[in-house]
């Protein structure tokens, strides 16, 4: 993944993480040094800063909170139609809840792409 994005542009990258233990071992860290991208790691027990898992919470307040399902084939379709619909259905909820209103990094230039 890091050569991937090494080959994205020439500008500096910066890439966060969380603090898996085979994200810090120090052939990944060594590799991303040679290619010039900082690794930039969340503070341990910090979800709330990890914006796939505040859209999991997201995905779990609408389709399991006090939900059943008959079968499991429903349960995933809702997942499934929630996950495809997010940008739409959702799209109030999204915006509030994945924003970058959290992070104070200077001078940040976020790929979206």
């Amino acid at each position: 993944m890091l050569d991937k994005l090494a080959r994205v542009s020439k500008k500096p990258k910066t890439v966060v993480l969380d603090n898996a233990k085979y994200q810090r071992c120090d052939m990944v860290l060594e590799h991303a040094e040679e290619l010039g991208i900082e690794l930039l790691f969340l503070p341990s027990y910090s979800p709330n800063l990890n914006l796939i898992e505040r859209f999991w919470k997201l995905v779990k307040k609408r389709c399991l909170n006090c939900r059943y399902y008959n079968c499991f084939e429903c349960f995933n379709s809702a997942i499934a139609d929630f996950i495809k619909n997010a940008d739409t259905k959702h799209h109030s909820e999204m915006k509030t809840l994945l924003s970058w209103n959290f992070q104070n990094f200077d001078k940040v230039d976020i790929l979206t792409d």
